[in-house]
């Protein structure tokens, strides 16, 4: 396959080094770096299959301002839901380019172990099956690809689980231990669960790899920059000394808040995710909102 992936940060990177294994690739970003067979967003463009790996929140943006139509097929890597409107990618997206030329990549997969070409098992979710089937059969060995066609569930569990990763971060910041996580990361699997059903989708979505496999990987390891951001909250940072010493987009922070409009908009039960966004927004003692989980 020729495949165009735009968006080289760690996680545009990694997916450039995967495909880049049996297919024809090459890789664009809105400045331009030093990797091989770099091109301009132009050329990239053209190509028939993308991977678009540009964070959630820049995403409308970068459509309005650099997407031209060519009739290309889209695989988006990126995992998060817009602040501003509580929009989800596929709703973005889907203003840009019809549903079947769209697909959603998701699962445990830290971009540093990708890079290092070590073994993790990804699933691949569109309306349309045979683009799913098409983009996980380009993955490379190391890559165990497997296909969905639940787009909402996907996108649910991509993006909730990081907010809940930063809760495993506060959890293990504070020394609460191994049970607490443990109890954390299962509340915290059911509270998606709840959510991504209220906007239609399975609820065993959220027991595969996107879903259960992202979430158990995101919230309990250092590799993870929500887990990271949790940490720093845990030590009692700022949000501004978290976010400057990461050094990075923890697409969790915006996402908390997104979620946070969207539960008070129709009135969801999401207390995870309320406490996270408290501690996060509204500088909530995080051993307060651990009390407060507990009662």
């Amino acid at each position: 396959m020729k495949i165009a992936i735009i968006g080289a940060g760690k996680w545009g990177q990694a997916l450039y080094h995967a495909y880049s294994q049996d297919n024809d690739v090459v890789i664009s970003s809105r400045n331009s770096k030093d990797i091989d067979n770099f091109v301009s967003m132009e050329e990239a463009l053209k190509y028939e299959y993308l991977v678009l790996a540009i964070p959630a929140q820049f995403v409308r943006g970068w459509l309005e301002e650099n997407f031209v139509d060519n009739g290309q097929n889209i695989l988006v890597a990126a995992k998060g839901i817009e602040t501003s409107t509580g929009a989800f990618l596929n709703d973005i997206y889907g203003a840009f380019v019809s549903a079947d030329r769209l697909a959603y990549i998701s699962g445990p997969s830290f971009a540093a172990e990708v890079q290092q070409s070590l073994p993790t098992a990804l699933m691949i979710s569109s309306t349309n099956m045979d683009l799913a089937q098409t983009y996980a059969d380009a993955l490379p060995s190391f890559i165990k690809g497997y296909v969905s066609d639940d787009v909402v569930g996907a996108e649910v569990s991509g993006a909730y689980k990081n907010v809940i990763a930063i809760a495993g971060g506060v959890c293990d910041g504070l020394g609460l231990g191994n049970n607490a996580r443990a109890a954390l990361i299962s509340r915290g699997l059911v509270e998606m669960t709840r959510f991504g059903e209220a906007f239609g989708a399975k609820a065993e979505t959220f027991l595969s790899l996107g879903g259960a496999g992202d979430l158990f990987l995101t919230a309990s390891s250092t590799l993870s920059r929500n887990y990271r951001v949790g940490l720093g909250l845990a030590k009692g940072q700022s949000m501004d000394e978290i976010l400057e010493a990461l050094g990075e987009v923890a697409e969790g922070v915006p996402t908390a808040k997104a979620l946070h409009k969207i539960a008070t908009d129709k009135e969801i039960y999401l207390p995870i995710a309320s406490e996270v966004y408290a501690m996060i927004e509204m500088g909530k003692d995080p051993l307060e909102s651990v009390k407060d989980l507990l009662h």
